[in-house]
């Protein structure tokens, strides 16, 4: 089992200007592929929504994932095959967990000729905002067979606040 180290931002204007300028990146990729398959079907009007879709389809790996809550914190768990820990990028925001990564694969082969692959150079880049605050200090990652395992416990103040509303 190989521990992840974790980018903890306490707030979000304290994230690093990188974080952001990786989502815009990747949606300015999404927005030219998107206008590539518009033109490449005729520029026919009224299939923009399946244009955009097919685009993060081809740029953005989207692992199986799964987001468990739990009595004291959350569970979330991709599935990353090919990925070592080097690979991913974690990061942990009060309200939502980034994952960022790519594979170092190479196309070279001393085998022959590569007449068929399934191997992805897809970007991952995944967001998943939480239910409720965590304590960003406290969160852990660990990649086991090619499972990605983040643990986030929940913020203190957040459930107490919960209890007196109620």
């Amino acid at each position: 089992m190989s521990s992840i180290p974790i980018q903890k931002i306490r707030r979000e204007e304290d994230a690093p200007p990188a974080l952001w300028q990786s989502m815009q990146s990747i949606l300015d990729e999404i927005q030219k592929r998107a206008f590539e398959l518009f033109h490449q079907r005729g520029g026919v009007l009224g299939w923009d929504l399946d244009d955009w879709l097919r685009a993060e389809r081809q740029l953005i790996w989207s692992p199986q994932s799964e987001l468990v809550e739990r009595e004291k914190e959350y569970k979330l768990r991709l599935a990353v095959p090919g990925l070592d820990a080097k690979d991913l990028e974690i990061t942990a925001m009060p309200d939502s967990i980034f994952v960022q990564g790519q594979a170092a694969r190479r196309r070279e082969t001393k085998e022959g000729k590569i007449r068929f692959s399934e191997f992805t150079q897809e970007k991952l880049f995944r967001r998943f905002q939480l239910p409720g605050l965590i304590d960003v200090d406290k969160v852990t990652a660990a990649l086991d067979k090619g499972i990605l395992q983040v643990t986030a416990p929940k913020e203190a103040a957040a459930k107490k606040k919960r209890i007196t509303v109620a």
